[in-house]
């Protein structure tokens, strides 16, 4: 009887003291109709590609918004990839690189429903290992700015929930 209680004393603490994840505020501050614009880098347009893959992702499942036309959107996001970098952070014994950290750094613009534009710079980070002395296969690039990306984007719902609390914007 006492667990039953103490279950139902916790469950009634958690829903009482007005939790909500940071990707509601994020929701509430983009709103539920999101257009995205990636920049297709001429230089680079297979990882542009990946970073439009994992924007329209982050998109769908972090939001849980729609992707729409730039004409129906309550908010709209520009993404320009800043860089991308692979840097050796782990060796062997004999002095061959095993393991990697990829940082994505993107420039995102985003506009809300009343105009105004708002400029933020995230970055994401992902570490992988590949065998000593060879080299970093294409699927592990892919990968690895895949979920570098997918990061980044973390950090930027992050940076919008704080927004969105700030301005009042968790009314409801």
């Amino acid at each position: 009887m006492k667990q039953l209680f103490l279950g139902f004393l916790i469950a009634l603490f958690i829903s009482g003291c007005g939790y909500k994840p940071s990707s509601y505020y994020a929701k509430r501050a983009l709103g539920d109709k999101i257009y995205a614009d990636v920049s297709i880098s001429r230089k680079d347009p297979r990882n542009s590609v990946l970073i439009k893959d994992a924007v329209n992702e982050a998109v769908v499942s972090r939001f849980s918004a729609k992707l729409v036309s730039k004409e129906e959107a309550d908010s709209i996001l520009h993404v320009k990839i800043g860089s991308i970098s692979f840097s050796p952070i782990v060796y062997d014994i004999y002095g061959y690189v095993i393991a990697y950290k990829t940082t994505v750094v993107l420039a995102i613009e985003y506009e809300d429903a009343n105009k105004k534009v708002e400029k933020l710079n995230v970055s994401g980070e992902y570490d992988f290992s590949i065998e000593s002395n060879s080299v970093i296969s294409d699927s592990n690039r892919f990968e690895a700015i895949r979920s570098a990306a997918a990061d980044s984007l973390d950090e930027f719902v992050s940076k919008i929930a704080i927004k969105g609390l700030r301005n009042g914007n968790n009314h409801q």
